[in-house]
């Protein structure tokens, strides 16, 4: 097995360090703001297993780049909105590293520093999916 020269836990710690976080408490009322976009980068199986912040949009981690990026024929529209937009995964280590590299990439973002489990533990909403059939 090859020698990581970095950790992913030094990766997340030096985005950390560089990126606007958000913590819960500040997050609630956001979910009804209309000028913040909340956007989930988790797997579409968390969403449907574990619910979601209401109002999110669900943004797969591996096509974020693409979808934010204008020049992109993957490119979605609600990117391009003059609002707020924080990003959440499950713990905040994905949605950390994706929106450090938004930033590099020119995009103004924050993320939600616990992520969705601590959301969901804290009591804050969560809305299920509706069963399927």
């Amino acid at each position: 097995m090859p020698e990581l020269t970095t950790s992913v836990a030094e990766m997340v710690a030096a985005a950390r360090a560089r990126i606007e976080e958000v913590e819960i408490d500040q997050m609630v009322p956001l979910i009804e703001d209309p000028d913040v976009v909340i956007v989930d980068i988790r797997d579409v199986r968390e969403r449907q297993k574990l619910g979601h912040i209401p109002g999110s949009f669900h943004c797969p981690r591996g096509m974020l780049e693409f979808w934010v990026d204008p020049q992109s024929p993957y490119f979605k529209e609600i990117f391009a909105a003059d609002k707020k937009f924080i990003f959440h995964c499950a713990s905040g280590w994905r949605s950390a590293l994706s929106v450090a590299l938004l930033q590099d990439m020119g995009f103004d973002a924050a993320h939600l520093r616990e992520g969705f489990s601590a959301w969901a533990k804290s009591g804050a909403p969560v809305q299920m999916p509706a069963p399927r059939d």
